[in-house]
């Protein structure tokens, strides 16, 4: 029994600094690891800004698009195709007023 105790005390005293040593190592690596992480998200974080401010971008010119007149030259480009039909079909013509021949 004394010389098991004699032995497991050296074999405990070496054992303490390298587990000191490998505990230090496992922290180093946990920081990388964090560090890492932390780089990754914030180069995501970038990327996600910049996409966004571009999405922000086209909706502000769909919005200005939108509520600009030229918008509204469709719909006035229509009205005047249904108003050429109208005069074609000499429709729309005042009440008390006679039809003219064409030639």
């Amino acid at each position: 029994m004394e010389g098991i105790m004699a032995l497991s005390i050296p074999i405990f005293a070496l054992m303490i600094p390298i587990v000191a040593l490998w505990t230090k190592h496992q922290q180093k690596m946990a920081e990388m690891q964090v560090g890492a992480t932390a780089e990754q998200t914030a180069e995501k974080a970038a990327q996600y800004v910049g996409q966004i401010q571009r999405l922000e971008d086209r909706v502000q010119v769909l919005e200005r698009i939108v509520t600009d007149r030229g918008y509204d030259i469709a719909t006035q480009i229509e009205a005047l195709r249904d108003t050429r039909r109208v005069d074609e079909a000499d429709a729309g013509v005042p009440l008390g007023l006679e039809k003219k021949e064409r030639v």
